[in-house]
C-alpha cells in the first residue's frame, strides 16, 4: 500500500511519548511541544483534524514537587499525575495559542469506554470540539485511576481514541526511528520496517514477543496499539518526534518511520465497542464446532457450544469467548448470568425454560452483540 493512505487521512490522531514531552525526564520541553504545535497548526491549515494524545504528566509533577525519583505508592503517584496536569495543560494551551487555535483538556479512564453511555458522550464531546476546530490533548485521568481500571499506555490510549473519533490515521511519536526486525541495540543486521500489515502476529515477534493489550511500554504496546486501531480502518505510523517537521513529512506521504496498514474492513461502531474492552467480566471457553461456526460469521453463540464458565458475571456483562487452547476469538454481551449459563451450558436452546424455569433468549450471546478477534 502506498504512504498516499496517510497523506489522505483528514482525521489524525497523533501520540507523543513520555520521553519526548519531558525531555527524557527532566520535565516539560516547551521547544518540543512548541515544535508539535506548529506542524499541527499547519496540518489544519490543510483541513486535517487532529487530536493529541500525549503522556508526560506524572514525570512534570515530579519535577514540579522537588522529588528526585518518580514514587511507587499508587496516592503519590495520583498526586504528583494531578499537579503535572496543571503544567502539561497550560505548556499546551500557550503553544497552540501562538498559532490562534484553542485547546481542550480531556482525561479519560478505562470506566469511560466500558460504559456504553459514557463512551458515546466521549465520542460526542470530541467530534464536537473538533468542528469548533478546537485541538483536544487527551491523558489518561491518572489522578483516579488504579490498576485495576487503568487503560495500561498512552499507545493504548491512542488507538482506543482513534477508534472513538473514526480516525483515519495513528501517528505515534517516540524516541526510535521506527520499528526494526530485531532489537537494533543487540543485532547489527537489524532492519527498519518500513510498511507492513497490522494485526501480524510477526509483528508481536519483531516488538518482543505476544503481550496483552495492557502490556507496559516498548514497541510492543504500538503493535498492539495499531492492531487496535485498524479495527475501525485507521493506519499506523511509528515515527522518531525528534525527526524536522514529522507530522508535515508523514501527512504529505513521505516514508517516515514505519506504516502499519489497516488491513481489514472497519468493525460498526457498536462492534468497536465490544473490541475496545480491555477488562472483561468472565470467560466462556468453547468446543471445536462453536469456534467453527463463529469463525463463519453470521452466527450466534449457543449454549450448547460452552464447555466452561470462569468469572462472576450478570446479564448484559461483556465476556470473552476462548478456544479449546485458550486462546480469545470473540467477545460479546451474555444473555444470561455466570451462574445460569453454568446450568445451561452443553445444554440446546430447546432444554433452557426447563433448566432455568424461563427463557430469556435462545442464544447466550446475539450475533448482533458478538465481535471476533
Amino acid at each position: 500500500m502506498q504512504p498516499s493512505v496517510v497523506a489522505s487521512a483528514k482525521t489524525l490522531v497523533i501520540k507523543v511519548g513520555s520521553s519526548l514531552v519531558t525531555n527524557d525526564g527532566r520535565g516539560l520541553d516547551a521547544a518540543a511541544i512548541a515544535r508539535w504545535a506548529a506542524q499541527i497548526a499547519q496540518l489544519r491549515a490543510l483541513g486535517k483534524r487532529c487530536l493529541m494524545v500525549s503522556s508526560g504528566a506524572i514525570a512534570e509533577g515530579v519535577q514540579r514537587l522537588g522529588w528526585t525519583r518518580r514514587p511507587h505508592a499508587i496516592h503519590e503517584l495520583q498526586a504528583a499525575a494531578a499537579v503535572g496536569q496543571m503544567g502539561l495543560a497550560q505548556c499546551y494551551e500557550t503553544c497552540f495559542r501562538e498559532h490562534g487555535l484553542a485547546t481542550a483538556q480531556v482525561l479519560l479512564t478505562h470506566a469511560d469506554m466500558a460504559d456504553r453511555q459514557r463512551y458515546l458522550n466521549a465520542r460526542s464531546t470530541l467530534r464536537t470540539l473538533l468542528e469548533l476546530g478546537v485541538i483536544p490533548v487527551i491523558n489518561e485521568n491518572d489522578t483516579v485511576v488504579t490498576d485495576e481500571i487503568k487503560l495500561g499506555d498512552n499507545d493504548t490510549l491512542g488507538a482506543l481514541v482513534a477508534n472513538l473519533v473514526e480516525a483515519d490515521a495513528l501517528i505515534i511519536l517516540t524516541d526510535q526511528v521506527g520499528m526494526y526486525d530485531a532489537d537494533p541495540r543487540r543485532n547489527s543486521a537489524a532492519k527498519l520496517i518500513h510498511e507492513h500489515t497490522a494485526g501480524d502476529p510477526a509483528l508481536e515477534s519483531f516488538a518482543g514477543g505476544s503481550g496483552s493489550a495492557l502490556a507496559k511500554g516498548g514497541m510492543l504496546t504500538k503493535v498492539l496499539a495499531a492492531k487496535r486501531a485498524a479495527r475501525s480502518g485507521a493506519h499506523t505510523v511509528i515515527a522518531s518526534g525528534r525527526e524536522a517537521d514529522v507530522l508535515l513529512r508523514i501527512a504529505r506521504g513521505e516514508r517516515v518511520g514505519t506504516l502499519l496498514t489497516a488491513g481489514t474492513m472497519p468493525l460498526a461502531a457498536r462492534k468497536q465497542w465490544l473490541a475496545d474492552h480491555l477488562n472483561i467480566s468472565g470467560r466462556l471457553v468453547l468446543d471445536a464446532g462453536a469456534v467453527k461456526a463463529l469463525a463463519s460469521g453470521g452466527r450466534s453463540l449457543l449454549p450448547i457450544g460452552v464447555t466452561a464458565v470462569t468469572g462472576d458475571f450478570e446479564r448484559g456483562a461483556v465476556v470473552a469467548c476462548d478456544d479449546p487452547d485458550g486462546r480469545e476469538i470473540a467477545r460479546g454481551l451474555v444473555n444470561y448470568s455466570a451462574g445460569e449459563t453454568r446450568q445451561i451450558m452443553r445444554k440446546p436452546s430447546a432444554d433452557i425454560e426447563a433448566v432455568l424455569g424461563y427463557v430469556d433468549a435462545p442464544e447466550l450471546i446475539h450475533r448482533d452483540n458478538l465481535v471476533l478477534l
